[in-house]
This record gives structure tokens, C-alpha cells and sequence, in this order.
């Protein structure tokens, strides 16, 4: 018989350093808050990965470690269940995060002062591993259409130039949640490959695909995408250990991965940590039921969400998202600058949401809210927001 997780239950996080409710008044002013912003989710961890770190917490030396043939085994596995490829072990390689990975890439592959692509509105850490590398942002901003995002693939040809190295992917999109149809990474491809353009695709939330979805990873689109890409996964999203430090890229071509794993030995971020590396491999061996029920629960949540803000916020558009357990609020409606929106948002309304104009261009008047909770939090959350609005 199957085991049934109760995504219901409330754990109080409070109190254990997390950034999620202990740094709310250092981010947003104070702490009297209910947060729906930073992206990991109010569920215990599971079990099965908490027993596997136990067991090994046991023995008494902590020391230094290598990733044995079970950890690269798991991936393997994981991969071939979730996308019916066998991966081969060689094109595996840790990272400490996913945004490490991609800054290492971009150290890696491009030069200060060349250009590297993001299509706003994403994830906004990538803004600074090109900037704060010394590269240049070039901005190829994602279209809104028919209710989501789509590339602009007319822009995208008229933004590369003779200085153009790489484009930075966010698949599935954050913070749209957006799963990019095979066609439309194909056309994607096919451009990067005719400039000679390396991808590098964010694949974090690769697993976290509503009903109805498909994700294709970037490096089965076609063989020119496999042959000069970097793709960048981890178990952190899915099984709520983002704490814990551990991902992995996926890298077909020996050359590159060579060269990035050169850099990897040079900064000296290669050793990982003992938890994380038992997490990975519990996650990817024992989570796929787990999975199935936490992707039920999230998409009941979604649901929940729509209907609720129909009712009772009918001025705010949602984004239906195809994966994550974020939701692209638009507030555009009531003409307010983000600044204003955010400071509604904290002071009035009680919540703690993600401000739009940090993802880019695209983002002005939106917000970014996790879903990633007991439901129970989720209506407390679009409650609180109901009633600060409705005294509009």
C-alpha cells in the first residue's frame, strides 16, 4: 500500500535561521508577515531523505568525502524514469548550486566585456553572474501572448552581434512557469547554433511539470543543442533541500566539460557536502511517489489560487503557470510603480511576496507568489490580500 503524505500539516520554521521567515525583517522591514515570496516550500522535507542523512549521521567522522558510484547511479536513474534517455555517467558533474553553475559558465566560456543573452522577465541572480563577472547584459525579452510567454525569436536574431557568446535559458520559466514546447526550443536552437551561441539552461524546476506538460531538456532538443550547452539541475526545488547545496550539470560535449570542470577544480567548489550528497541520492532512488502526491497538491493549490482571485481580487490577472509552485500575479490594473505595489503589499495586506521589477523587464506591476505551502497558509495569504484590496 501506498504511502500517503499530509501536505496539510503546518511545521513551524520559525526559529531554525531560515531565509524564508527569519530574514523577513531584515528584507522586507519587518517581520509581522506571512511570506509566499522565496522559492522553497513549507513542507517537511521527506522522509526518506531524512532517514538516509540519519543513518549516515550515525557514524561519527564527518571528513572529507567523494561522491561515490550510488550518487551518479541515482541521476541516472532519475533521468532515464523522468525523460526515457540513459544518461551517461561521464557528462555528470557536481555543482554546489545551480546559480554557481551558471556563473561558472560564464566565466568559463565568455570573456569580460562580451555578451551574454537573458530573456526577461527570469530569475534574478542571473542578472548579476553576468554583471558582477564584468560580462555584458543583452536583454531579449520574452513576448506575452494569449496568457503566456513565448520567445521572440525576431528580437533575438536582431540582439546578436559579433560580441555575442552565450544565452542563459530558463526552463521551465521562472517566474512565468512556463514550459517550453519542443518547437519552440527547436527554433530557439536553431538560432543559437547558426550564431554559434552556447546555452546554458536553468532546468531547476525541470521536474515540477503540471498535468498535461512535457519538459524537454536542452540537451535532447536536437545534436547541435547537446553539442555546445550546459545543462544545470538539482534535487534542491523538488524535495525542498535547496539547504543542503548540492545540483549537477549535464554536459555532452568532452571539450566543455573539460574546461568547466577545470574551473570548477580552480575555485575549489567541488567537494560538496556529506548531506547533500545522501539527500540526492535517497531523492532520486525513493521520490518518485512522493513526487506524484507533491505535484497533486501543488496543482489542487493552483487551482485554489485561480479561483479564489476570481472571486474575490477579480483586478489582478494570474499566469497559469505549466510547472513550479510559483504563481505570476499581474497588478498592473491598479496603475501603482513597484515600489508602491511592494509597500501595499507588506504594510497593509500582511504579505510577503516577490517584487516583479527584480526578474526585468516585463516585470514592472507584477508579483511572484509561492504556492509551495499548506493550504491552510495559502488561503490565510489570499485572504489577508482580499481585505486589504477590497478597502481600495
Amino acid at each position: 500500500m501506498k504511502k500517503r503524505y499530509d501536505f496539510d500539516l503546518i511545521t513551524d520554521r520559525r526559529g531554525s535561521d531560515c531565509i524564508k521567515y527569519d530574514a523577513l525583517k531584515n528584507i522586507f522591514g519587518c517581520d509581522d508577515l506571512l511570506p509566499l515570496w522565496v522559492a522553497d516550500t513549507d513542507f517537511p522535507t521527506p522522509d526518506f531523505i531524512m532517514e538516509a542523512i540519519r543513518k549516515r549521521l550515525e557514524h561519527e567522522v564527518l571528513g572529507y568525502t567523494f561522491r561515490g558510484e550510488g550518487f551518479y547511479r541515482s541521476i541516472i536513474h532519475w533521468v532515464e524514469k523522468s525523460y526515457g534517455t540513459t544518461l551517461p555517467e561521464g557528462w555528470i558533474s557536481f555543482t554546489p548550486g545551480v546559480v554557481s553553475a551558471v556563473t561558472v559558465a560564464v566565466m568559463a566560456f565568455t570573456q569580460p566585456g562580451e555578451k551574454v543573452i537573458l530573456q526577461p522577465p527570469v530569475y534574478f541572480p542571473f542578472f548579476e553572474s553576468i554583471s558582477g563577472t564584468g560580462r555584458v547584459i543583452t536583454e531579449n525579452p520574452l513576448k506575452l501572448e494569449g496568457g503566456r510567454y513565448h520567445f521572440d525569436l525576431e528580437n533575438l536574431e536582431a540582439v546578436i552581434d559579433g560580441n555575442t557568446r552565450m544565452l542563459i535559458l530558463c526552463s521551465p520559466n521562472n517566474p512565468g512557469g512556463m514550459v517550453w514546447r519542443r518547437e519552440e526550443l527547436e527554433a530557439l536552437g536553431e538560432i543559437c547554433a547558426r550564431h554559434n551561441i552556447m546555452v546554458v539552461s536553468d532546468e531547476i524546476h525541470s521536474d515540477l511539470v503540471f498535468e498535461g506538460h512535457t519538459h524537454t531538456p536542452w540537451w535532447m532538443v536536437s545534436e547541435s543543442a547537446a553539442r555546445n550547452s550546459i545543462v544545470c539541475m538539482a534535487p534542491s526545488k523538488t524535495f525542498n533541500i535547496a539547504g543542503l547545496s548540492t545540483s549537477y550539470t549535464i554536459i555532452p560535449n568532452q571539450e566543455i566539460r573539460k574546461k568547466f570542470d577545470a574551473l570548477l577544480q580552480t575555485l575549489h567548489i567541488t567537494l560538496g557536502n556529506i548531506p547533500g550528497m545522501v539527500a540526492l541520492e535517497a531523492a532520486y532512488t525513493h521520490g518518485r511517489e512522493w513526487l506524484q502526491q507533491f505535484m497533486a497538491y501543488v496543482e489542487e493549490n493552483y487551482l485554489f489560487t485561480e479561483q479564489f482571485i476570481a472571486d474575490h481580487l477579480p483586478r489582478i490577472r494570474v499566469m497559469k503557470p505549466e510547472a513550479t509552485f510559483l504563481v505570476w500575479l499581474d497588478f498592473r490594473d491598479y496603475g501603482w510603480n513597484d515600489r508602491q505595489l511592494s509597500e501595499f503589499l507588506v504594510r497593509k495586506a500582511g504579505v510577503a511576496l516577490n517584487n516583479g521589477a527584480r526578474f526585468g523587464f516585463g516585470g514592472e506591476g507584477w508579483q511572484r507568489l509561492n504556492i509551495g505551502c499548506p493550504r491552510s497558509l495559502l488561503k490565510d495569504g489570499l485572504e489577508r490580500m482580499a481585505l486589504a484590496f477590497g478597502h481600495l
